[in-house]
C-alpha cells in the first residue's frame, strides 16, 4: 500500500472515530441525578451512589451517562431542574438530597422511573402507595431520620442530664421542619425541657444561630434533618465544639466530621443503595415491584464513647420487604 493511500485510509478511520464514539454514547442509558444539595460537600455521597451503580454493572462514561442537576440548597429551583431532566428523556431519575427532590421529580413525571432517598415517610408524602408495594413509578430508600427527633432528644438528655434549655436548629425552607419541630417540642415537654428553635438556611445564618444559642445559654443542641445542614456538617461540628454545646445529629457522617454523636443511618450507605436500585431499574426492574428499603442505625463520635446502656446498633433492613 502506498504511503499516501495509507494516510488517506488512516485519516478516514480517525475521522470516523468521533462519530462512532458519539453513536455509542447516544445508545447509553442516561440517568438524571437530581439533588437539592451542594455538589462539593455531597461529593462523597455521589461517589457512594456510583459505587452502588457499579455493583450492578454500570459505570458512568462506559455504559451509562449521567445528567446532574444540583439546586445548591435553593429548593425552589427543583421543579424546573426536574422538568429539564424529563425533557432530556432520561431513563431514570435519582432524586436525592431531601424530600423536596423526590416530590419535584414525582410532580414532573408519571412515567420515568424515580429512585428516591428520603428521610421522611414516603407513603405520607404520596411518593408510594405502600413500602412493600410502591405501585407507581417511584421507589427508593427511606433512611428514617425525620421521625427520630424525639429519640435524639431523649439520648441527648441521658448523656447531659443537667441540661434544661435545648436548642433545635431547623431550616425553615424545607417541608419536614414543621413535623420535626412539633415532635421535638412534644418530647421536650414530656421530660421538662425548654426548647429554643433557631433557624438557618445558609452558612451565615448558621453562625448567627449559634450566637443566639450562646446568648440564650443553651445547654445542648438538636440539629434537625436537612440536606443543607448535612453539606455544612464540618461547620456545625466545629461551632458546637468551639462553643462547648453538646449536640446530637441525625446521620453518621456528622460524627465522622467531629460531631459529638448521631442517631440515624449512614448517608453514604443510603446513596449506595440508591445507586443499586438505579442499576436494577436500568436492567429492567419496575419501581412498582421494588419495595422501599428502610435503614436505621445509631452512631457515635470516637471523641465521646457512649455509656454502655446506649451503645446500640440497628442494622440495615434492606434484605427484607417491609410489611406496611
Amino acid at each position: 500500500m502506498r504511503r499516501r493511500e495509507f494516510i488517506t485510509l488512516l485519516g478516514g478511520a480517525a475521522a470516523a472515530w468521533p462519530f462512532a464514539a458519539r453513536a455509542q454514547q447516544a445508545t447509553m442509558p442516561v440517568i438524571g441525578f437530581l439533588s437539592g444539595a451542594l455538589p462539593g460537600p455531597y461529593a462523597p455521597f455521589a461517589a457512594a451512589y456510583h459505587r452502588g451503580l457499579k455493583e450492578t454493572g454500570y459505570v458512568e462514561g462506559v455504559n451509562t451517562a449521567v445528567e446532574y442537576r444540583w439546586a445548591e440548597g435553593e429548593v425552589d429551583r427543583l421543579p424546573a431542574l426536574a422538568a429539564e431532566l424529563v425533557r432530556r428523556q432520561v431513563a431514570v431519575i435519582a432524586a436525592t438530597g431531601g424530600i423536596s427532590s423526590a416530590l419535584a421529580a414525582k410532580a414532573a413525571t408519571t412515567t420515568i422511573p424515580i429512585i428516591f432517598g428520603v428521610s421522611e415517610d414516603p407513603v405520607k408524602h404520596g411518593l408510594v402507595a405502600s413500602l412493600a408495594r410502591p405501585g407507581g413509578n417511584a421507589t427508593g430508600v427511606n433512611f428514617l431520620v425525620a421521625e427520630l427527633g424525639s429519640k435524639q432528644l431523649g439520648l441527648l438528655h441521658e448523656l447531659v442530664p443537667a441540661a434544661v434549655r435545648v436548642g433545635l436548629l431547623v431550616n425553615p425552607r424545607i417541608p419536614q421542619t414543621e413535623t420535626a419541630t412539633r415532635d421535638v417540642a412534644a418530647a421536650a415537654s414530656a421530660i421538662g425541657l425548654q426548647i429554643d428553635v433557631v433557624e438557618a438556611s445558609e452558612s451565615r445564618e448558621i453562625e448567627a444561630a449559634f450566637r443566639t444559642l450562646v446568648r440564650n445559654r443553651a445547654d445542648a443542641l438538636v440539629v434537625g434533618p436537612d440536606p443543607f445542614f448535612a453539606s455544612r456538617r464540618l461547620q456545625l461540628a466545629t461551632l458546637a465544639t468551639r462553643h462547648t454545646i453538646p449536640a446530637v445529629y441525625n446521620i453518621r457522617e456528622y460524627a465522622e466530621a467531629g460531631g459529638l454523636m448521631s442517631y440515624g443511618t449512614s448517608q453514604t450507605e443510603t446513596y449506595r443503595q440508591v445507586g443499586i436500585y438505579t442499576g436494577k431499574i436500568l436492567k429492567g426492574a419496575k419501581p412498582a415491584d421494588l419495595p422501599v428499603c428502610s435503614r436505621a442505625s445509631l452512631s457515635w463520635s470516637s471523641i465521646c464513647p457512649p455509656p454502655a446502656h446506649l451503645a446500640l446498633k440497628f442494622l440495615p433492613r434492606c434484605s427484607r420487604a417491609p410489611t406496611r
